[in-house]
């Protein structure tokens, strides 16, 4: 079963949904509600349950290769491994904590991919992330990783991109024309610059209170 998910994985969806907008290829992202019903489902035996939970956090392993992929072999590599490391972190993954799935596995996804390159033994003259290769003011060793990473937390914005979805969905479905209006002038969404409550009622010509 896992075999044949991965070979899909790797000639076909990822494929498309690296180069294409994730929002209308990947499943949406499953509420709090539904992520902690499908692993209490999946400690019950429920096969589904745990197909479910891949499927919904496929995004994850395509935002994270992203950032380590340089060319077509590379990518359907690091696709096969993301995905498994996005399966084990679902088989793994402790839900009683009451944490959200999402940065448990992104760090999965992308500890399965550096073990990955840790691995690789092309020549002698390899250089790893984990190996050091200077040391800072204070003689502490630094790792090639240490020294490459921009510092951001891939899990964080995931999160961010996950909620964002959510909130625009939110104002568009359940605000009528004239408060979608203010929201966005207010806090400059899609882009926009935020304007403060006076220059909102100045331009809908309304009163502060209103706004």
């Amino acid at each position: 079963m896992i075999l044949s998910l991965l070979n899909f994985l790797s000639e076909n969806f990822l494929f498309f949904a690296l180069h294409f907008d994730t929002k209308s290829i990947f499943p949406k992202p499953l509420s709090a509600k539904e992520e902690q019903e499908c692993f209490e489902k999946m400690s019950q035996g429920d096969r589904a349950a745990k197909d479910k939970l891949i499927e919904h956090n496929l995004r994850l392993v395509a935002h994270i290769i992203k950032k380590y992929y340089s060319n077509a072999k590379d990518q359907e590599d690091l696709i096969s491994i993301g995905t498994i490391g996005l399966i084990k972190a679902v088989s793994t993954f402790d839900y009683t904590k009451g944490c959200r799935f999402a940065t448990y596995g992104s760090r999965c996804v992308e500890n399965e991919i550096l073990m990955h390159f840790r691995s690789q033994k092309k020549s002698a003259n390899d250089i790893h992330f984990d190996e050091p290769v200077d040391s800072d003011k204070d003689g502490n060793q630094l790792c090639l990783i240490d020294i490459i990473s921009d510092g951001e937390n891939v899990a964080d914005k995931i999160e961010l991109i996950i909620k964002s979805e959510q909130l625009y969905k939110f104002i568009k479905d359940e605000l009528d024309e004239r408060e979608r209006e203010i929201i966005i002038l207010r806090y400059g969404l899609y882009g926009g610059t935020p304007l403060t409550q006076r220059e909102v009622a100045k331009k809908l010509g309304i009163s502060r209170s209103y706004v």
